[in-house]
C-alpha cells in the first residue's frame, strides 16, 4: 500500500474549473481500462467498499461497488476507509486527473521559496554598483550606460524577488565576471562584432585583426567569455581589464 500513514486525506481536482459534481472511473473494463503496474504486471483496480483490496484479483464475489464523486472539485476520505485512499494512490489518475491536498507540504514549499527571496533580496541589496551593472548587462539585457543607480538598483532587486533562484544562480556563476568584461569589452569598443555579428575582431589602433568567429547557436558574449578560460585568453582578458579601468 503507498498510503501507509492512517489519516483523514483530501483529494482535488486538477485544473482551475471544477464541476459541481464529477464521477472518478472505479472499475477496469476492456474499454475503459484500469490498471496498476506494480512492477511484474498490470493487475486491474476495481473500488469495492465491502473488499480489503482495491485490486480485483484479490476480491471475492461479492463486492459491493460504490461510485467515487467529487463534489464542487472536492473528495474527502476518511481514515476509516483506507481502502479507498489505497485505490487512488494506485489510480492512473493520482496526480494528473487529481491530486491530494497537503496544506503541511504546501506550506514547507512556500516557506522554502519565501526563504530562498529573502535571501536574494539580502544579496541584491549588498551589491556594489560594478556588480549591480554586471548583472543589469548579463542576466538582465539592459542597457545600464542609460539608466540612474536608483533605477539599476530597482531593476535587479525586481529580479531578485520575483525569480530568486535564478538570481543567486547567477550570482554564483564564475563566467558572471567574465561576461561582464566581454560585454564592457564591446559596448567600449575595444572589441567590435561584424559579418552580422558572426565574427569578433579587435578594435584597437595597432590592431585590427580578427579575434574569433562565434560558434553556431551561441551569443557573442557567451563565447568570448569562453574564450576568456583559455591561456590566450586569459591573457586578452587581463588587458581588457586594464584598458577599461583606464
Amino acid at each position: 500500500m503507498k498510503t501507509k500513514e492512517l489519516k483523514d486525506r483530501v483529494y482535488k481536482l486538477s485544473g482551475s474549473k471544477a464541476p459541481l459534481s464529477y464521477m472518478l472511473r472505479t472499475r477496469h473494463t476492456q474499454r475503459k481500462p484500469l490498471l496498476y503496474f506494480d512492477g511484474q504486471s498490470n493487475r486491474a483496480l476495481r473500488y469495492s467498499s465491502n473488499q480489503l483490496s482495491p485490486f480485483q484479483d484479490e476480491q471475492d464475489d461479492n463486492a459491493i461497488l460504490e461510485p467515487v464523486i467529487f463534489e464542487d472539485g472536492m473528495l474527502y476520505v476518511s481514515k476509516t476507509n483506507p481502502v479507498l485512499q489505497e485505490f487512488l494512490s494506485y489510480h492512473p489518475g493520482f496526480n494528473t486527473e487529481f491530486y491530494e491536498v497537503d496544506n503541511e507540504k504546501d506550506a514547507s514549499k512556500e516557506v522554502e521559496e519565501l526563504d530562498y527571496q529573502i535571501d536574494a533580496l539580502i544579496a541584491a541589496k549588498q551589491l556594489d554598483l560594478e556588480m549591480l551593472e554586471t548583472i543589469g548587462r548579463i542576466a538582465l539585457n539592459l542597457n545600464v550606460d542609460k539608466l540612474s543607480t536608483a533605477e539599476l538598483k530597482r531593476d535587479v532587486r525586481l529580479y531578485a524577488k520575483n525569480s530568486p533562484k535564478d538570481f543567486l544562480d547567477t550570482l554564483n556563476d564564475p563566467m558572471l565576471h567574465m561576461q561582464s568584461i566581454a560585454s564592457k569589452a564591446i559596448s567600449e569598443g575595444f572589441l567590435r562584432l561584424k559579418n552580422k555579428q558572426k565574427d569578433i575582431y579587435f578594435n584597437l589602433p595597432s590592431n585590427k585583426k580578427k579575434l574569433m568567429s562565434i560558434p553556431f547557436g551561441e551569443t557573442p558574449i557567451y563565447s568570448l567569455a569562453n574564450f576568456f578560460k583559455t591561456d590566450d585568453g586569459l591573457e586578452l582578458m587581463k588587458t581588457l581589464e586594464k584598458k577599461l579601468s583606464e
